[in-house]
């Protein structure tokens, strides 16, 4: 299992990720369908990192039926996917 470093998302007109990116990686961009099936089949593994910060997993949630991704809590609002550059 690889670990993924995620630097950007792509989000839709309402803000819903739908890719996860780093530019300089062969896996990148990853559609959200693609990152889930990773994280729950354990075939990788995706996190954020901030300069001087710890890694924050990128997690599979789901609300009203509908698998999103979003990252652990933490008192840290830059390493949240929503908050991540575009790509």
């Amino acid at each position: 299992m690889a670990k993924r470093q995620v630097k950007a998302t792509r989000k839709d007109d309402d803000g819903d990720i739908t890719a996860l990116c780093n530019e300089w990686q062969t896996w990148s961009p990853r559609k959200k369908v693609d990152a889930i099936n990773d994280i729950e089949h354990g075939i990788h593994e995706y996190y954020v990192k901030e300069v001087g910060t710890q890694e924050v997993a990128v997690k599979v949630k789901s609300r009203g039926g509908k698998k999103y991704l979003t990252t652990e809590a933490d008192s840290n609002s830059g390493n949240n996917l929503d908050n991540l550059p575009n790509c």
